[in-house]
């Protein structure tokens, strides 16, 4: 099972707007637990702490333990909005889950051993495909990443999704193909080309006797 984070959380009294307005001016910000046939319960956060597990990254991947009032909810979050302009969290909604839920998460990529890649010593370019994958899994079973190993791989090799171990109990929702996550691509070279030092030559007398003509008809 995942290890769940926690964040800490406030009952709130009321639904609606107007009780939304309020919690925010109270310098919190409001939230929902729903789902599982299960009611509602209204929350607000600590604007502190959620920006903390907002820059954290994997935020939508991510499994919480949450107390309310001695009650602990395991949820997913499902739903984030924000200021438009100051990008402020104003509202967060989280799922309640089952040991039967499964969901469609997207989970990051990450590449190691990129010393131990002949095709990038060679001045070779990671081309990344893909920075995320989607899985279809159950939130207790939603790994952190998924891991690339560079090492060996020369100029011109690629990595499909056939190739990368999953985990237990997770799925990929693409089926159909076989995938491309990165490929190795072949250096760029930047080719300058040098102009002919006699053509040159001949522009500028070209130029000059074309002053010439113009100064002897103004003459």
């Amino acid at each position: 099972m995942v290890q769940a984070a926690t964040m800490s959380v406030e009952l709130r009294d009321r639904a609606g707007k107007g009780a939304a307005r309020a919690t925010r001016r109270a310098g919190r910000v409001p939230a929902v637990i729903y789902g599982n046939k299960q009611d509602p319960v209204m929350i607000s956060l600590d604007p502190v702490e959620l920006m903390m597990q907002l820059r954290g990254g994997g935020f939508f991947s991510s499994v919480y333990e949450l107390d309310a009032a001695g009650t602990k909810h395991r949820v997913l979050p499902r739903d984030l909005q924000l200021h438009p302009v100051t990008d402020r969290p104003l509202h967060v909604d989280f799922m309640r889950f089952s040991a039967k839920t499964r969901l469609n998460v997207e989970v990051a990529v990450v590449f190691i051993n990129e010393e131990d890649c002949p095709g990038l010593k060679q001045g070779g370019v990671l081309n990344i495909v893909r920075h995320t994958i989607e899985l279809l899994c159950s939130p207790d079973h939603i790994p952190e990443n998924l891991v690339v190993d560079l090492a060996g791989l020369e100029v011109g090799d690629s990595v499909h999704i056939s190739s990368m171990k999953l985990p237990d109990d997770v799925d990929l929702t693409i089926t159909d193909r076989d995938f491309t996550v990165a490929t190795i691509a072949a250096p760029t070279i930047n080719v300058e080309v040098e102009e002919d030092e006699d053509e040159d030559e001949e522009g500028v007398k070209a130029a000059e006797a074309a002053d010439d003509e113009e100064s002897e008809s103004e003459d």
